[in-house]
């Protein structure tokens, strides 16, 4: 029955008070059950990428089923061969250096997170690890070892800046004599020597400019806030400071063509970050973009001449808007060539050739090439084909008001056959599915949780809880010592709109989410235990005091931020109120199926945080459903091991609020999965 026929018949019915039962909607064919290593499998090919100088066609795809960087010349893209031979995690992320032939990786050890910078020539295929080392020694030449876990600390390199006017050099960061510190090194490309610049002194950011010399840093201020610094002559000097309320909405991250200029996002004064250029002789700051909806969320800058040429906005869905009547004419252009959300990944030395995407919810990634000078644009590369004859569900941006009247941004995902312009024909089994962060937000586009959970019948709602990114200081500055407050009363006022929208079956509602989401989950069944009939935490604390006190050493310049925002352990008062909020002291009251996923080498939320609610649950003879992964981080970076949990989650989710299944079958094959615990999953089985 069409939506127009439908409204109709309601009225009629309405008018004339009828007392005839009212009659259901017919609703449309359910979709196939698509199979689910389509959606956590790995893409065909994805990151693609041209090399600076216009040479080389680079992407990377799976190489035995793990990803690794493939690289053709640029008159011959169908040629293209691996570069790279990782066989073990896959490599996660790659940039091209502007040494000609140089592609640069970061590589870490089964989620540990203490990476190596690699450097491979795409010719030779030659694979070097620029940091190969693999310990801190402390004043006595031994090992230093986490007091925590007893395992040796090992270094973490990070790629700082690669830039195109000094080609044959990179610089790095790596606390490879002090875990706290992550100190600055200029890489050579051509010998692999490294040569420190500057030793870092807790800082939050240290900034080079266009020609990799160090001009600026920031570190906090113990009043709160943050100071900023001026290098010069190997010294630093204060230059200004940073109220604590614009903390996580201020930063540096470049210069103009003269290196005189750096480029800012600042919320001083205002509540949404804008963009500026500060003059650092004068100290003149000049606007050059800004918005009264939404924090500056992308930037169009120049190859060579380091104009921004345009910005982008990210309220409900991301608008961009052009300085330049260059950057209007591609930007009007292409935003007519095709709809969805547009991102550009690259642009050639001479500005001609850009490869770029558009974010849309019902189409999987797909690159596009653009030449300016013909201002054409054709498909270049679809990262999943297969994924072209699937029927994917719509999202639809909508603002849910808060208890308090804030507006949070939220994203709701329906199921094909339940879809009545942005509504669903019944109250049907919902997920919400929380995102990570809390410092982070969700945003219109594909989504793969959110296309598997509607292809299994389930309605999913992401909402832009206060704390998230992207709406303003405000948004996030009220979040300060909220955790379990009014943070999750967001979450309930989103659940209890979807409600009362008839959209939700209030019996049949899910909870899950990674690391704050992960968090959110276990204090959804904690402390309103009647509102979620079951819950996934992947990768949660569960004890905010022992989550502070084991975050890794190289954040320990960022810890004054999560103490304002979380609670003080090193306080009486902050303690309590961290105890307070922590669910693992309210496990009394978990009466709802709970599913925890958890990476045995997670730097940021150790393993102890899962294991010490599971003993909790276990005594107390609270049934927990446990799955761990030895050679995982904070989340699940193997096809295998996401592909194993996920086919969990789903039998659990069928379960608990009955949505569409597919077996386990083999997806538990070669993952790493270990069920400590199968809970109260009736199908559950530890694979042999």
């Amino acid at each position: 029955m069409k939506t127009s026929n439908y409204f109709i018949i309601a009225i009629f019915f309405l008018v004339l008070s009828c007392a005839q039962n009212e009659k259901e909607m017919v609703e449309a064919p359910i979709p196939d059950l698509v199979d689910r290593e389509l959606y956590f499998g790995n893409p065909d090919k994805i990151q693609v990428r041209i090399s600076p100088d216009g040479k080389y066609f680079s992407y990377r795809a799976p190489v035995n089923g793990v990803m690794n960087i493939w690289v053709a010349p640029i008159e011959n893209p169908d040629s293209a061969q691996p570069i790279t031979q990782d066989t073990l995690r896959g490599i996660q992320s790659y940039q091209w250096s502007y040494k000609s032939g140089n592609i640069l990786y970061a590589q870490d050890k089964g989620g540990d997170e203490n990476w190596h910078v690699h450097l491979v020539d795409v010719e030779s295929k030659t694979d070097t690890d620029l940091t190969p080392q693999e310990e801190i020694k402390g004043p006595d030449g031994k090992p230093l070892t986490d007091p925590n876990t007893g395992k040796i600390i090992r270094p973490r390199a990070d790629i700082m800046s690669v830039s195109r006017e000094t080609p044959d050099e990179i610089l790095i960061q790596i606390n490879n004599s002090e875990p706290s510190n992550m100190d600055v090194y200029k890489v050579d490309l051509n010998t692999h020597k490294m040569n420190m610049v500057v030793k870092d002194e807790a800082f939050l950011q240290i900034v080079a400019d266009n020609k990799n010399n160090i001009r600026l840093a920031a570190r906090t201020n113990p009043e709160g806030g943050q100071i900023v610094y001026k290098y010069k002559n190997g010294s630093w000097d204060e230059y200004f400071r940073v109220p604590q309320e614009d903390m996580l909405s201020f930063g540096f991250f470049g210069f103009d063509k003269n290196n005189e200029n750096a480029y800012m996002i600042d919320s001083r004064g205002r509540d949404k970050a804008a963009l500026y250029a500060l003059n650092l002789e004068t100290a003149e700051k000049k606007v050059i973009a800004e918005n009264d909806k939404s924090d500056i969320a992308d930037l169009l800058v120049h190859p060579t001449t380091y104009e921004v040429e345009a910005y982008a906005t990210d309220y409900l869905r991301k608008q961009w808007i052009p300085l330049t009547d260059e950057a209007k004419a591609d930007l009007d252009y292409l935003e007519g060539f095709k709809e969805g959300d547009l991102s550009i990944y690259f642009r050639s030395t001479d500005n001609n050739t850009w490869i770029l995407a558009y974010d849309s919810p019902q189409e999987y990634l797909k690159y596009y090439k653009y030449d300016r000078k013909a201002k054409n644009a054709e498909m270049l590369v679809s990262s999943k084909p297969a994924f072209d004859d699937v029927e994917l569900a719509n999202m639809y941006p909508i603002e849910i008001e808060s208890r308090d009247g804030l507006k949070l941004v939220s994203y709701l995902t329906i199921p094909r056959e339940l879809d009545v312009d942005g509504r669903t024909s019944r109250p049907a089994p919902t997920v919400l599915l929380v995102h990570g962060g809390p410092w982070g937000r969700d945003n219109f586009g594909f989504n793969g949780l959110h296309q598997w959970l509607a292809n299994r019948g389930y309605v999913v709602l992401s909402t832009n809880f206060r704390g998230s990114t992207g709406f303003g200081k405000n948004f996030v500055n009220i979040a300060a010592e909220e955790w379990a407050g009014k943070m999750h009363d967001d979450l309930i006022d989103a659940v209890n709109w979807m409600v009362e929208e008839n959209i939700a079956d209030k019996e049949k509602i899910a909870i899950m989410g990674g690391s704050y989401g992960g968090y959110a989950t276990l204090v959804g069944l904690t402390y309103t235990p009647d509102v979620f009939a079951c819950g996934v935490d992947i990768v949660g604390p569960s004890n905010l005091n022992t989550l502070l006190n084991t975050i890794p050493p190289y954040w320990k310049s960022f810890r004054d931020v999560f103490v304002h925002h979380i609670g003080d352990p090193d306080t009486e008062e902050g303690a309590a109120l961290l105890e307070e909020r922590s669910p693992l002291n309210r496990v009394d009251s978990i009466v709802k199926p709970l599913l925890i996923g958890q990476g045995a080498n997670d730097p940021r939320v150790k393993q102890a945080e899962a294991d010490q609610i599971v003993k909790a649950m276990k005594a107390k003879q609270i049934p927990v459903t446990y799955v761990l992964y030895p050679d995982e981080g904070h989340g699940f970076a193997r096809p295998e091991n996401n592909l194993s949990f996920f086919a969990v989650t789903e039998a659990f989710l069928a379960q608990h609020i009955g949505g569409r299944y597919q077996e386990i079958g083999d997806d538990f094959k070669n993952s790493s999965i270990q069920i400590i615990d199968p809970g109260n999953i009736n199908s559950l089985k530890t694979p042999e």
